[in-house]
């Protein structure tokens, strides 16, 4: 698996990773709600449409701490090609916030490797930190996406 990580601006962060893995099982890992609960959430809800909406509910480790809800729309949705997405943190308070929007593209290098190009664009990091905490979550996910189609 290869990697690279970009940071496209003070709004957008671009990760390009090969997954060794044919294309329909890495889209799946991201559109099928059972394979998202083995890398991504606890518990997973996906609209396979464009339209549709999603959940995903990362539960807290401690019993004062409160679980991690994102939410949102599906915007764009093309089988096995390209995946965009709303993602909406639910806060502690009764106000959803809109924390980006999600762009992922799917490219069958071969019958056995496919690259993804994950795009965050439209949060404004406060600081560095936040962006390099940003950018190492996602790469994480994504080596945990590597680790379960391996």
């Amino acid at each position: 698996m290869s990697s690279d990580i970009t940071a496209d601006g003070e709004s957008q962060i671009t990760l390009t990773r090969t997954i060794d893995a044919n294309v329909s099982d890495v889209f799946s890992a991201f559109t099928d709600p059972a394979l998202i609960e083995q890398w991504q959430a606890d518990e997973a809800e996906f609209d396979r449409f464009e339209g549709g909406q999603y959940r995903y509910v990362t539960f807290a480790e401690d019993d004062d701490e409160t679980d991690h809800e994102v939410s949102g729309e599906i915007l764009q949705f093309v089988e096995d090609e390209r995946l965009v997405m709303s993602w909406i943190h639910k806060g502690e308070s009764k106000d959803d916030e809109l924390i980006f929007v999600l762009d992922l593209t799917f490219k069958a290098v071969d019958a056995d490797r496919t690259t993804i190009v994950l795009v965050e664009r439209g949060l404004p990091h406060a600081d560095a930190q936040t962006r390099i905490f940003s950018m190492e979550a996602w790469n994480a996910a994504l080596e945990q996406l590597a680790e379960l189609m391996e």
